[in-house]
């Protein structure tokens, strides 16, 4: 505990604790205790912080993991995908991510109801990434959060950064897609094929390009439209029930 500490340093942005003075049952008031910031707690921050520092062990543990993941059969799905579960921050029992599949961590990445992910889904979670429900993501998507300094001087010293990403319910995520740090794509969004998302997309649009942009919004026409095919699709007759 930091006692006596200067007023003129509150303002520096010191994590700080309000903890109990009192001892043997008795109460004698409170104070502020002032820490400094782990690698880990710098990295979920988005402050600067030396990845190789953070010294949580899960890196290791996702290595494991993810060779056993990527290398079972495939008429193994329910038990692949209880590996990803054991080390996920959370995975609903419907998920399905098609191998091969490689993330950083696993523990900082939240997966909603009704996903599928097709092949070759690389998540970088240095911070959080939350995806919603009824999500679809075509091969070879690519989720960063972990960024770099611009000044050479400062990346040499094998410092970045990390900023979540978020994703709504009901999005649909085009092939080699690329989705940068800090990025929120909002519910019931197209995402188009090849485009790197830069900035948040809002909820109910066709995004797409390099950088990745809204297109137009999805619309109660276009509701109607893929609602009548659907009929059309149910009364084919020739098809199997």
């Amino acid at each position: 505990m930091i006692v006596g500490f200067p007023l003129e340093l509150l303002a520096e942005g010191l994590p700080r604790t309000l903890v109990s003075l009192g001892r043997a049952g008795k109460n004698d008031g409170f104070v502020w205790r002032y820490t400094r910031m782990t690698e880990k707690e710098r990295m979920l921050s988005g402050k600067l912080y030396c990845p190789f520092k953070v010294g949580d062990n899960t890196w290791e543990k996702s290595r494991e993991a993810l060779e056993k993941f990527n290398s079972m059969p495939w008429q193994q799905e329910k038990e692949r995908m209880q590996v990803l579960r054991d080390i996920f921050g959370h995975l609903e029992d419907d998920a399905v991510i098609v191998p091969p599949f490689y993330c950083d961590k696993g523990s900082q990445i939240y997966i909603g109801r009704h996903f599928y992910a097709n092949t070759g889904l690389l998540i970088l979670d240095e911070a959080d990434v939350r995806i919603g429900d009824h999500v679809f993501i075509a091969p070879r998507v690519c989720i960063y959060t972990a960024g770099h300094p611009i000044d050479a001087g400062v990346r040499r010293k094998d410092l970045e950064y990390a900023k979540g990403v978020t994703i709504g319910d009901d999005v649909w995520i085009g092939g080699n897609v690329v989705i940068n740090p800090g990025v929120t794509i909002g519910s019931n969004v197209v995402i188009g094929s090849g485009s790197v998302v830069n900035r948040d997309i809002p909820d109910g649009v066709i995004a797409a390009g390099n950088p990745c942009r809204v297109i137009r919004k999805i619309t109660e026409e276009d509701r109607e439209n893929w609602e009548r095919q659907e009929q059309e699709y149910l009364k084919d007759p020739d098809i199997l029930r």
